[in-house]
């Protein structure tokens, strides 16, 4: 991995640069797959809203009522709890650990899940869906930081792109079970979903990074061995994370805020602030949220609940191509086709709907909505859905990191919450074509936003890219005062 060292003095060296290859991966795909059994929960939670709420309104489903702005909160409260975990994580990560963290969702996902499949009022709903949230949140930060710490350059992104992979397989597990359960039942089947990851949590260790932040040399030293294989010498990436946070500690100040306000942690930080902006200000969850409208809206003949679980279908797919491809074109390239592939669709759905809405006759494009839908959402999973978390994990500095995971979760979950609250309401001032036009202007500045300021982190160190982030610094003669390098891309 390479450090980077940075004050009055610079010195170049790798630490080091004879880092094992990954020849023996399986420890860390099973730490790669045990993670991202999480993320099917989180996916699960997150599209439970779309079919559950046409049972749960239904009296002959319920004996309760629930208004139409409490069906609202049903959806909306996750993301504000999400907002709230997001917050709460960054703390968590940092003082109990990466794997603990995680491992601490489960058995309240559990509890969550139960509080839904036994509500007798709207009340036990909403908390069992705050508390979700709550969950969610902290497991979006949480997962990738976990994976970013663990696998090594050459697989991080095939298995960086798993939890994400996983969390659609959670999506179309709801969607295509919602279509034949009501909500309570479908809710038991949720429950049972933090099962198996928490037993898997249990068998791997934590970050090596995590133990040596805390003074932990021979419990790192274990985990290496156990993610590296036995037979693999990691005394070499052992003496390099020694070093980093050697360097970083000497540094640091014990303030936290004053650390993220930092020149050079503060360009990372706003990468990570932009990247989760424009992947939520695309559009992807009030469009998905609103699926079912949309194609009413649009006369589709197809059936709404069919159309979502075409999109949910195409969503797997895509995530799995960006699995094959991030490894082999880099995470640059990727963005630029998923942002080039929105806009288009965007612009066109934004099209489709003007020229409906000013009497232009356009049945015999009817089908043009669900190809714009696929082309959406095949551009959003191959790029902006996965990799803003996966570089999340890449490029925020070592001694930040889990505050400023916190401070990107949180703003991803509060754009989140902000955009599905308000795209009714964009749709009644301006009309549906003009919400979608307007998601495509935000991808095209997204776009440009890639270009000039988003690092290529493919097949690096996370050293190697707090190197690359810092750029030229000064030299001098003295070697003495060698110190730590922020990330600064």
């Amino acid at each position: 991995m390479k450090i980077l060292v940075r004050a009055d003095t610079f010195t170049s060296y790798t630490v080091p640069e004879n880092q094992p290859k990954p020849h023996n991966i399986h420890h860390q795909v099973l730490a790669a797959l045990s993670v991202s059994l999480g993320s099917l929960v989180v996916g699960f939670s997150s599209a439970y809203t779309s079919p559950a709420l046409v049972s749960m309104t239904d009296r002959n489903y319920t004996n309760f009522d629930v208004t139409p702005q409490e069906a609202s909160w049903v959806g909306g409260l996750m993301p504000l709890a999400g907002l709230a975990g997001g917050i709460a994580g960054g703390p968590f990560i940092e003082y109990i650990g990466r794997r603990n963290t995680i491992l601490a969702t489960a058995v309240p996902f559990i509890i969550s899940w139960l509080l839904i499949a036994c509500a007798v009022n709207v009340a036990m709903v909403f908390a069992g869906r705050a508390l979700a949230g709550f969950c969610v949140g902290i497991a979006s930060l949480s997962l990738p930081v976990y994976l970013g710490e663990t696998v090594q350059p050459e697989v991080r992104g095939l298995l960086g792109l798993l939890p994400t992979a996983f969390g659609n397989i959670g999506i179309l597990m709801c969607f295509v079970a919602g279509t034949y359960m009501d909500w309570s039942k479908l809710a038991f089947l949720g429950g049972t979903l933090p099962i198996p990851f928490l037993i898997l949590m249990f068998l791997i260790p934590e970050t090596p990074r995590w133990y040596v932040s805390r003074g932990r040399e021979d419990r790192a030293r274990r985990a290496l061995q156990w993610l590296r294989g036995k037979q693999a010498d990691v005394e070499p990436e052992l003496k390099g994370l020694l070093r980093t946070q050697a360097q970083s500690d000497r540094h640091s100040s014990n303030n936290q805020l004053m650390e993220l306000l930092k020149r050079n942690n503060l360009k990372p930080l706003s990468i990570s602030l932009g990247l989760m902006f424009f992947q939520q200000w695309s559009g992807i969850n009030a469009v998905i949220f609103y699926t079912v409208m949309i194609f009413r809206e649009a006369g589709s003949s197809i059936d709404g609940n069919v159309c979502t679980i075409i999109v949910g279908v195409v969503n797997f797919v895509a995530i799995f191509m960006a699995t094959v491809l991030i490894d082999r074109l880099g995470r640059k390239i990727l963005l630029y086709i998923s942002d080039v592939a929105m806009i288009i669709s965007l612009f066109t759905l934004g099209g489709f709907f003007y020229c409906k809405n000013t009497g232009v006759d356009v049945s015999e494009v009817g089908w043009l909505p669900l190809a714009s839908f696929v082309i959406y959402v095949v551009g959003f999973s191959l790029g902006f859905g996965p990799i803003p978390w996966l570089m999340m994990g890449e490029i925020l500095p070592s001694k930040i990191r889990g505050s400023a995971a916190s401070v990107a979760t949180a703003f991803n979950w509060f754009c989140t919450f902000i955009v599905t609250k308000t795209f009714q309401d964009m749709i009644d001032i301006m009309g549906a074509h003009g919400a979608f036009w307007l998601f495509g202007a935000i991808c095209l500045m997204g776009l440009f936003f890639v270009i000039l300021y988003v690092p290529e982190t493919q097949g690096k160190t996370l050293e190697d890219i707090e190197r690359k982030m810092m750029g030229r610094v000064r030299r001098m003669s003295s070697v003495a005062n060698m110190k730590p390098l922020s990330f600064n891309m």
